[in-house]
């Protein structure tokens, strides 16, 4: 007697990775793309957009100019009197661009910002030599921060602000629009005139750059920004203005191995006779 059979259907586990063929790399990214939406697999959506951020610009709206002798040409010589006429000339948008400043900043003036400027710019650079990231980013911009933190890894900075040889001052105000006509940013270049310290040591705990022990003269411009459409905006440093005719720097110091001879583990350097090469003569003249 036959007995009756019966299907039972199984269900086996499903396929979340699927092999692709062996010509795959010979096709495009379209139709390995199309395959794979066949097959079932998702594939990723790739974003290609990069965010924004609109709390600084991205850089110096319409520089300011540096006369060439700055500090050094008396205002009653021709050359003086030419940088004058030149200022005089520049004032003229800083005015109006100050005037839009005044409107957001009631208690903005051009008479006690340079001092605040000032103490902001000393901040930032105790901050700096202290890797204090957190008040360093209260003091300056994201444009500003990556420019003064690069390459300080593994280094020893050693920065003092010993005085001020001139009053700081405003010589350059601009309110630069970003994304829309209101949003209004404002940046103020600072005139310092003043005696530091620098000195840059390496891991090793080398001078690289600079003296403790020797001051030296610093002319800068400094640009300060606050985004002045948000309330809870503050002034920071935005960069520096390196004029044409401005010296070089010293170059710096680099540490080199130089290799000595191969000793044994229980051989001192100081035991080893090494016999110096002496230099053959040469005969120049005959």
């Amino acid at each position: 007697m036959l007995t009756p059979q019966s299907l039972i259907p199984v269900r086996t586990k499903k396929r979340h990775f699927i092999p692709p063929s062996v010509s795959a790399k010979h096709k495009s990214f379209s139709e390995q793309e199309s395959m794979a939406k066949a097959a079932g697999v998702v594939v990723r959506q790739q974003y290609l957009e990069r965010a924004i951020n609109i709390t600084c610009t991205a850089g110096i709206l319409d520089p300011y100019v540096p006369p060439e002798g700055d500090s050094r040409l008396s205002s009653l010589s021709k050359d003086g009197l030419k940088q004058r006429a030149e200022q005089f000339k520049q004032s003229a948008a800083s005015q109006l661009a100050l005037r839009k400043v005044k409107e957001h900043d009631k208690e903005f003036s051009t008479k006690d910002f340079p001092a605040k400027a000032q103490e902001i710019f000393i901040q930032a650079h105790h901050n700096l030599t202290n890797f204090n990231k957190e008040n360093l980013h209260t003091l300056v911009t994201e444009r500003c921060y990556p420019e003064m933190v690069r390459g300080n890894r593994f280094k020893t900075l050693r920065w003092q602000f010993l005085e001020s040889l001139e009053p700081p001052r405003v010589v350059h105000v601009r309110c630069p629009e970003m994304i829309n006509k209101g949003n209004v940013y404002g940046q103020i270049t600072v005139r310092m005139h003043s005696k530091q310290t620098l000195a840059i040591y390496d891991r090793f705990g080398r001078l690289m750059y600079g003296s403790e022990d020797l001051p030296k003269d610093v002319l800068e411009y400094v640009v300060f920004e606050r985004h002045l459409v948000s309330p809870y905006s503050r002034w920071r440093m935005h960069g520096k203005i390196v004029p044409a005719w401005a010296p070089p720097k010293d170059p710096i110091i680099k540490t080199i191995m130089i290799p000595g001879p191969v000793m044994k583990p229980w051989e001192e350097f100081e035991e080893m006779n090494l016999s110096k090469a002496k230099p053959q003569q040469v005969q120049w003249n005959k």
